[in-house]
């Protein structure tokens, strides 16, 4: 990951919004997140939007990150919390406000230390140990 110092401000380069973006903590938490998703469990670079818009009701919010399949259809949504916020029930109320408007198979909650994923069944949530790789995130999304 590149950073730069920048008008006195520390930036990081996003290689999902090609362009250098502001280091706060919770940037911190997304790059490393997103790169150990890529690097390590094989989830391709050009399949992840980064800073997603999506409308919840009448107001504009952004997902900080979908990753989704080679159809464009979603199949997770990410969001992060900086290292010093707690992943609590009003998070996980969050990603699950916004997957009301993108139907995803999964959820996962990251704050750098604690990781909770969530597979999106009909009427409950089944929470997983470990992140998916992406091949087998599309191998559960395909039995769903």
């Amino acid at each position: 990951m590149r950073t730069r110092i920048f008008n006195g401000k520390e930036q990081i380069f996003c290689e999902w919004r090609h362009r250098w973006v502001r280091l706060t903590p919770e940037e911190w938490v997304r790059q490393q997140l997103l790169h150990r998703l890529v690097e390590q469990l094989g989830y391709p670079t050009s399949l992840i939007a980064v800073e997603a818009p999506i409308k919840v009701g009448e107001v504009q919010k952004r997902c900080d990150a979908i990753v989704y399949n080679s159809a464009m259809q979603p199949l997770m949504l990410i969001e992060c919390k900086a290292e010093t916020v707690s992943l609590t029930q009003k998070t996980l109320d969050q990603a699950a406000t916004y997957n009301r408007k993108l139907h995803v198979p999964y959820l996962l909650l990251h704050n750098g230390p604690q990781t909770i994923v969530c597979q999106v069944l009909t009427q409950q949530l089944a929470f997983a140990d470990t992140i998916p790789t992406y091949l087998d995130l599309l191998s559960t999304n395909s039995e769903v």
